[in-house]
């Protein structure tokens, strides 16, 4: 049985992620978890029931991570601290003073993002309360001790979480007004788009353009939302205080890792490839109905291993692990892209894209000990115990996560581009860019492909024809794409609630999300599921000392008809199946186009930047864990020490302005 803590068991079974966290701590039941990560779960899970900010929730999890961390580095003489700068040593039972300290620092931690603070008013605020508070009664723990004077380890959690918390009140990310947006600064260029009429109203099609809602409006988590209309969430998060980037990591627009510019459409550089992207995206919609029964192979004997920046897909001959070879899995192509969609999406009960890494670090240390595989950093230092195991890749992975909000929304911020939604609307209500003799034609519509872009004709609306249901409009552009959610409530358990592919109206299209949610409330450009996922590949490939999963393989079942939110499905189990951490990656910013909330164009760069971001955050680290990182007492900076001896105890602080 899942802890109370988890998502439930139910829920585990209909998402792939949350089956992570549940297959992970089943796993692990055998052997006590360590208290970071029973904190890091209850971070996960107050997460999954909180609104939908995937910044904000990496902020969280790193500020976590940096509490923990600064505990156990308290009673370390060699590892530097991040923020609390405060050392204990010479203890006769340090195991004990650590769990304590870290405990009280991390509940303190999310008392105040949850519950106390500014930001702590969420739907989830009082089971978070309700959780955090039994797990400290659990741990035998006062939570209602908050004292900060002494040389107890609770007031040395308590005070290292007070350093914590002062210090994310001043990182720019604006905690004290719950994150929202400067006054009169972000506001959108193009009116809003009415979801339930057809095309849009947009100015500026390459610009970001937010999504009004007639009936009710939920967030990526399936949470209500009151307001009608999106607003643009954290574009100024490029001013938040980074882990690992510096100053020198600015562009001259003051992008994080720029990537430059993204394709527009009406640049005499850039509109072929904006095209393109729209096409493409109409492509993939084109291909989630499972009773054309394409069957294509998803292990990684075909797919995966793809060189960084392509969608080639060149699979591996054997499993390294075993030096077997990897057993096909043939499946139905429609499935795949459905499951995949929604498991990477931010769905109901998600814990947004940093939270999934989370999860995927969590299974992975849990197949080490049920492989028996010593738990070394990089596969090649010395055997640590499952608290610093804990500790330190928490620590290293949230701070990469961090930094690759920063640089995500900072593209997002700047360069402000528009969903979608929004252009592959606008582009189809326009007509069609490919024939400037032909009807419809306009430079700025979408590129026709038979098959797949057409122009609606008497002949093809014909009785019989294709285009038979689309008569009444003869002249428009229509494509061939997903006709849009069940209405019902999921699971859906019935074959015959399938939406399905069909022609419809270019300036109807939808992508595949639930008809309630449609589209994240930012602008595009970069994919923050690129950014995140490379990231957290990269530095899990660098803390194992090797790209593949334990053992080889990463698996995870998705039973039949019970792996879907939108409509039925998968039509058969399907197993998701990764040999290496970038595969899972990739799938993971796959799943944005296939789910058409992203183009080609917003992932590649994102990828790029986690490519960067990624080692930058591990190298960082390794400074810390090593006591390399902190320079000698300095400018306006207080050192505080404890050293406690035989009966003794002498604190020793240094400070110089």
């Amino acid at each position: 049985m899942c802890p109370h803590f988890l998502l439930s068991c139910e829920r585990a079974l209909r998402r792939f992620l949350v089956a992570i966290a549940c297959l992970s701590t089943v796993s692990s039941s055998q052997a006590e978890l360590t208290t970071a990560r029973l904190w890091n779960e209850h971070l996960l899970h107050a997460i999954s029931i909180d609104t939908a900010r995937p910044t904000v929730h990496a902020r969280n999890l790193f500020t976590l991570s940096t509490s923990m961390y600064d505990a156990w580095a308290a009673f370390d003489p060699t590892a530097d601290q991040y923020l609390h700068r405060e050392k204990v040593l010479g203890l006769a039972d340090v195991s004990a003073a650590r769990s304590e300290a870290i405990s009280y620092a991390a509940f303190r931690i999310l008392q105040h993002r949850f519950v106390t603070g500014p930001a702590g008013v969420g739907p989830g605020r009082n089971e978070t309360d309700l959780d955090t508070r039994s797990q400290m009664l659990d741990l035998g723990y006062n939570p209602d001790f908050t004292s900060t004077i002494g040389d107890s380890p609770a007031a040395l959690g308590n005070r290292i979480a007070q350093s914590v918390i002062a210090h994310f009140m001043a990182d720019g990310a604006n905690e004290a007004g719950n994150y929202a947006n400067p006054p009169g600064e972000f506001l959108p260029v193009n009116p809003p788009l009415t979801f339930d009429n057809s095309g849009t109203q947009a100015s500026d099609p390459n610009r970001w353009q937010p999504l009004h809602f007639v009936g009710g409006r939920i967030d990526q988590f399936g949470r209500p939302i009151n307001e009608g209309t999106q607003r643009s969430l954290t574009p100024f998060w490029g001013e938040v205080t980074p882990f690992a980037m510096t100053a020198a990591d600015r562009s001259a627009n003051g992008v994080y890792h720029d990537q430059g510019p993204p394709s527009q459409l009406g640049s005499a550089f850039t509109d072929a490839a904006f095209k393109q992207d729209a096409l493409e995206m109409i492509r993939y919609s084109s291909q989630l109905d499972p009773r054309e029964a394409v069957m294509i192979d998803i292990s990684p004997a075909s797919r995966g291993n793809s060189p960084l920046g392509s969608y080639d897909q060149f699979g591996y001959s054997v499993n390294p692990a075993t030096g077997q070879p990897y057993a096909p899995q043939v499946v139905n192509r429609a499935d795949f892209a459905r499951v995949m969609a929604e498991f990477w999406a931010d769905g109901p009960s998600s814990t947004a894209p940093p939270g999934h890494w989370n999860e995927l670090r969590n299974y992975v240390t849990d197949r080490m000990e049920s492989l028996g595989i010593p738990k070394r950093f990089e596969g090649v230092g010395p055997v640590m115990s499952d608290l610093e195991w804990d500790i330190k890749s928490m620590f290293a992975l949230n701070g990469g996560l961090h930094d690759a909000a920063i640089a995500a929304w900072n593209h997002k911020g700047v360069y402000d581009t528009s969903r979608p939604i929004t252009f592959i609307r606008y582009m189809g209500q326009r007509g069609q860019s490919s024939d400037s003799n032909g009807p419809a034609y306009d430079p700025d519509g979408l590129p026709l492909e038979p098959g797949l872009i057409e122009i609606i004709t008497a002949e093809s609306a014909a009785p019989g024809e294709r285009h038979a249901h689309l008569a009444s409009s003869i002249g428009k552009v229509a494509v061939r794409a997903w006709q849009g959610a069940v209405q019902g409530t999921a699971p859906f358990d019935d074959p015959s609630e399938i939406s399905g592919v069909d022609w419809q109206l270019a300036e109807n299209w939808m992508p595949y999300q639930l008809s309630g949610f449609v589209t994240p409330p930012f602008p595009g450009y970069v994919s923050g599921h690129s950014t995140y996922s490379r990231t957290g590949a990269e530095i899990l490939t660098l803390m194992m000392g090797s790209p593949y999963f334990p053992g080889g393989l990463g698996e995870f079942s998705v039973p039949m008809g019970s792996g879907l939110d939108f409509e039925y499905g998968p039509t058969t189990p399907i197993d998701l199946q990764w040999a290496t951490y970038f595969d899972a990656a990739d799938q993971a910013a796959l799943s944005r186009i296939w789910g058409g909330i992203h183009p080609p164009g917003d992932d590649i760069p994102g990828r790029m930047i986690g490519h960067v971001v990624g080692p930058s955050a591990w190298a960082l680290s390794q400074k810390y864990f090593a006591g390399q990182a902190v320079p000698e007492p300095g400018g306006c900076a207080l050192l505080t020490i404890v050293l406690a001896g035989a009966g003794c105890a002498r604190r020793l602080r240094e400070s110089k302005s």
